[in-house]
C-alpha cells in the first residue's frame, strides 16, 4: 500500500477545507480532490457556521486554528453547540500543548499539524473511521 492514494469517489465523502490562508486552502483542496472526496473552502470560521445554517453538511471538516473574525477553536465549539456531528481535524502550525488541548476541548475528532500531506490526511481519515484500509 506504501505510495499508494486511495480513491474515495465511490464513498461519496464530503469534507469543508476552513482556513484564512489562500496557499493551505488550495493545497487541502487539492489533496481532497486527489483522494476523490468533494470539498468547499471557505475562509474562516464564521463562514463555516453559516454555510452549515444554510443547510449543508460535510462528513469532514478540516479546520484551522488562527483565523480572523471567528478562529478555529470558536467555530468548532459553536459547530457542535449547534449539533453539527461531522467530523473536525484540527490543522493548524500552531502546536503548544495548551493550545491544542484547547482546540480538541473544543470539539475536535483529530488534530495535525500543518503542513498537510496525503499520508497525514489518510491518517485523519483512517483515525475518524471515514476510511479502512483493505
Amino acid at each position: 500500500m506504501a505510495g499508494e492514494v486511495p480513491n474515495l469517489e465511490a464513498s461519496k465523502l464530503t469534507a469543508l477545507v476552513v482556513d484564512d490562508n489562500f496557499v493551505n486552502q488550495s493545497v487541502h483542496h487539492k489533496l481532497l480532490d486527489r483522494l476523490g472526496i468533494k470539498n468547499d473552502v471557505v475562509s474562516n470560521g464564521q463562514e463555516a457556521v453559516d454555510v452549515h445554517c444554510s443547510g449543508r453538511n460535510y462528513d469532514l471538516i478540516l479546520m484551522d486554528m488562527d483565523m480572523p473574525i471567528m478562529n478555529g477553536i470558536q467555530a468548532t465549539r459553536r459547530l457542535r453547540e449547534m449539533g453539527i456531528e461531522s467530523k473536525i481535524a484540527g490543522v493548524t502550525t500552531r502546536a503548544e500543548e495548551e493550545e491544542v488541548k484547547e482546540f480538541m476541548e473544543a470539539g475536535l475528532n483529530d488534530f495535525q499539524e500543518k503542513p498537510l500531506t496525503i499520508s497525514k490526511l489518510v491518517s485523519i481519515l483512517h483515525n475518524l473511521e471515514l476510511y479502512v484500509q483493505t
